[in-house]
């Protein structure tokens, strides 16, 4: 019988003023139309990454997300004593013996990928390793190629076995956060987590902020400006949802340095506290959440956006929090009667106000909710 998959929804209201936490292509705050309003926008894209580099900081699990291994293996070679062209030669063979045909590569960019790799850290260190084990047959193999000068790429020298495992090892982060990698039968893990776009609940149009740099040592005929702009910053309160499919999350994960429990935890903890860096030493956003509501479901995620279709309007003493926390309450009951609580295993939040009957359980910080979203979404589901 088929077993429905566990997920763990997350339910953030953070207020952030004078910002700009993710830039277009014209350096200014990200904007997007919902309910044919314009919101401040931040990429989901734009806040996984510190987010997963602060799991990684605090697993001390290091991953690295790139297309230069071979480059990066070939300068640890030449720092170690190796002739240019053998730390060349042997640097490609990390892409030729991965697999039969190798890696899809770029032969007049040093042998760089094509797809970029997401793996551990220390399999490049592991990786020149295994080139100064091989030293031997690769020198031999590259007098070979040199004698036949062919201009073909060199036969594969290398173990496949060994190097397909370094390159398809998995941290923490990589169960959380998947890789695409499907040149290598193990190398494609399926993302256990999904992260949506972060908007604001209300209207937020750009604000300019002009700015000036001042000359210290000004000439006679200077005014003492040494530099005039615009920029540009948005605010508000904004709406964050993730959810992490615990299902697909206990089938990737394989990492010994931390259980599934602690990584959930762990996950929901930087999920809350993690913040974007554009344009931190000019505007220092690190605010942190008002809300956090978390709700641990069978069968299938749901995200509570449409509760701001229609953009929040202040309260009449000013702010847009009172109204965001009722706007989102509302919702979370209209969800539970369309959807009703059968397949609900827990829900819980964390509030700076008042306690909200309608979102379960209150924890009265973040680390006691992180640590009953781990619990929950490990709770076996009951017999019905």
């Amino acid at each position: 019988m088929h077993t429905p998959a566990r997920f763990l929804d997350l339910h953030v209201l953070q207020p952030v003023t004078a910002a700009n936490l993710n830039r277009d292509d014209n350096n200014e705050p990200k904007t997007i139309q919902v309910g044919n309003t314009t919101r401040a926008l931040v990429s989901s894209q734009s806040w996984r990454r510190p987010l997963r580099l602060a799991i990684e900081t605090d697993l001390n699990e290091p991953a690295a997300r790139t297309r230069m291994m071979p480059i990066v293996i070939a300068d640890r070679l030449r720092d170690a004593g190796w002739p240019d062209d053998l730390a060349a030669f042997a640097s490609a063979q990390i892409v030729l013996s991965a697999k039969k045909g190798g890696l899809k590569h770029n032969t007049q960019q040093q042998y760089r990928t094509q797809a970029m790799l997401y793996i551990p850290q220390d399999a490049a260190d592991r990786l020149t390793e295994l080139c100064e084990t091989f030293r031997p047959e690769l020198e031999e193999a590259l007098t070979e190629h040199t004698a036949s000068k062919k201009k073909t790429s060199p036969a594969p020298v290398l173990p496949t076995k060994t190097i397909a495992a370094e390159l398809t090892r998995r941290t923490a982060s990589i169960s959380l956060f998947g890789r695409m990698l499907a040149e290598l039968g193990d190398g494609h893990v399926e993302s256990a987590v999904q992260t949506a776009p972060a908007f604001t609940v209300n209207a937020s149009e750009l604000q300019p902020d002009f700015f000036t740099a001042v000359e210290d040592w000004p000439q006679d005929d200077d005014p003492g400006s040494a530099h005039l702009q615009t920029a540009y910053l948005t605010g508000g309160l904004f709406y964050r949802y993730s959810t992490v499919n615990i299902t697909e999350l206990a089938h990737n994960h394989n990492d010994t340095t931390v259980t599934l429990g602690e990584l959930i935890e762990l996950y929901v903890w930087h999920f809350i506290m993690s913040m974007p860096r554009a344009k931190a030493t000019s505007t220092a956003p690190h605010t942190i959440p008002d809300l956090v509501h978390y709700a641990v479901r069978d069968s299938r995620p749901i995200s509570y956006s449409a509760a701001f279709e229609q953009p929040v309007k202040a309260a009449p003493q000013g702010g847009y929090t009172h109204p965001a926390r009722q706007a989102l309450a509302d919702y979370a009951t209209t969800i539970d009667r369309l959807v009703g609580t059968r397949r609900r295993i827990a829900h819980g939040h964390t509030i700076a106000g008042t306690p909200i009957n309608t979102f379960g359980t209150h924890h009265t910080s973040f680390e006691d909710l992180a640590a009953a979203c781990a619990t929950a979404a490990l709770t076996p589901t009951p017999a019905r």
